[in-house]
């Protein structure tokens, strides 16, 4: 895990040790508020990084995305092709 995702999630956890359920509630909320936001624009940030590996000449594959990025290879491949719902909402593949 990287030293920055280490941080956010060492930060998450103190929230979740607060003492004060009110106080924890407000702080859950603010972070939640926050998330719902930034989310978005890391979700597109991402998509951009594997947009840019597929643009390679020759194309970086799936696999090694998947790898360097620490994701699934059914996840790049959605990423790719913009999809961003949960598995059971998957767009079924055309048959021919």
């Amino acid at each position: 895990m990287t030293e920055e995702a280490q941080r956010v999630i060492d930060a998450m956890n103190a929230v979740e040790a607060m003492t004060d359920p009110e106080q924890r509630a407000k702080a859950i909320g603010e972070v939640m508020a926050d998330q719902a936001e930034r989310g978005k624009r890391w979700r597109e940030m991402r998509r951009q990084v594997v947009l840019e590996m597929r643009a390679q000449q020759p194309p970086v594959s799936y696999r090694k995305i998947a790898d360097a990025l620490g994701i699934g290879l059914a996840t790049v491949q959605d990423i790719e092709r913009g999809y961003t719902g949960s598995g059971k909402d998957r767009p079924r593949a055309k048959r021919q």
